[in-house]
């Protein structure tokens, strides 16, 4: 297949080019580079691979790209850690919109002229973030009341822009969603504002990424946002990029969503003591709690069942060895001056 993802040179799309061009399909990248600036991917260069440089909200542009494509992978998105959607509350809101609507108009022109399969949309869990059901399956987001968040909100937008583009269009869709997203690529983005968690500047807003930074960093007792009893499914970018595949590749996807996850419940303290036991050996663990910010889900397990029985899907990589790959490189990146 040709596919044409946008938001190519984001943090899980890092994972999924490369998922995609070893499978054997044909890329084209879209992204602006408005999140991280300029960078580098270590597929840049590959045969089956293009990287254009553009905004996914050139509607012109979309039309151009998606012509000749079988799938469009709507990635772009105005998206950052709880304080960058705490701060860009209308911003996202209104961006990303833009930006699905562009996206959107593409694709339909691309399928009505005969020739695109269909459109995969990168939902979020926070769509989920008011449920009450859990393990919360697919479904929910339509049973449960409206996320608080604008950014949860908008996210389940998306998937309302994928059901109208069916309705009214009869372009078809995959809706997948992420849980927790963790590996190496992230920075931070341009206009995230400096967060301090006790004397250390938080990384990026995210909980993987910010304990360790603050364990690397020396500080004791560790902070924590939060009681520490908050629930979340970790996992591995490689995971979720074989999950996405599988569903583009798979006509029991057309027209269904998905939970992508791993099945393994771990709360923030339990991660903490993970990341603290990695780096500081048997030095004695202490913590203290800060205020949490408002949007701090304290619940987010999914039901993974659907995309194990229709996809063959399974995230098997453990949170041991997301972090064995995880630290080292923040650790780098720190020596390095880039985070």
């Amino acid at each position: 297949m040709k596919i044409l993802v946008t938001g190519a040179a984001g943090f899980i799309c890092g994972y999924l080019v490369p998922e995609l061009l070893e499978a054997g399909h044909t890329v084209v990248g879209l992204d602006d580079f408005s999140k991280y600036g300029p960078t580098a991917k270590s597929y840049d260069d590959h045969p089956r691979y293009r990287l254009v440089k553009g905004d996914a909200k050139d509607e012109t542009l979309l039309r151009e790209l998606a012509a000749d494509c079988d799938e469009v992978v709507a990635a772009a998105a105005m998206i950052g850690g709880i304080s960058y959607f705490h701060e860009f509350a209308f911003d996202l809101l209104a961006e990303n919109e833009r930006i699905l609507a562009s996206t959107f108009r593409g694709a339909i022109e691309a399928h009505r002229s005969g020739h695109l399969e269909r459109i995969v949309v990168i939902s979020s869990s926070m769509v989920f973030e008011s449920a009450a059901v859990f393990p919360t399956p697919e479904g929910a987001q339509l049973t449960s009341p409206p996320p608080v968040s604008t950014y949860g909100f908008q996210k389940l937008a998306s998937e309302y822009f994928a059901r109208g583009g069916w309705e009214q269009y009869k372009l078809p869709y995959t809706i997948l969603r992420p849980f927790n997203c963790v590996g190496v690529g992230e920075r931070r983005a341009l206009r995230d504002a400096d967060v301090m968690s006790g004397n250390v500047k938080l990384a990026m807003s995210h909980v993987v990424p910010d304990i360790v930074a603050k364990v690397l960093k020396g500080q004791d007792p560790l902070h924590l946002l939060g009681e520490g009893n908050q629930v979340r499914h970790y996992t591995y970018g490689g995971d979720l990029a074989h999950g996405i595949r599988l569903a583009m590749e798979s006509p029991k996807a057309i027209n269904e969503d998905f939970n992508l996850s791993t099945p393994q419940s771990t709360t923030v303290l339990d991660l903490a003591q993970t990341i603290w036991r990695k780096i500081n050996g048997n030095r004695p663990f202490k913590y203290v709690t800060d205020p949490p910010f408002p949007h701090d889900v304290q619940m987010r397990v999914p039901d993974v069942r659907k995309a194990r029985d229709v996809l063959g899907f399974e995230a098997s990589t453990s949170l041991d060895a997301m972090l064995d790959e995880v630290i080292p490189w923040i650790r780098a990146e720190f020596e390095a001056g880039r985070i």
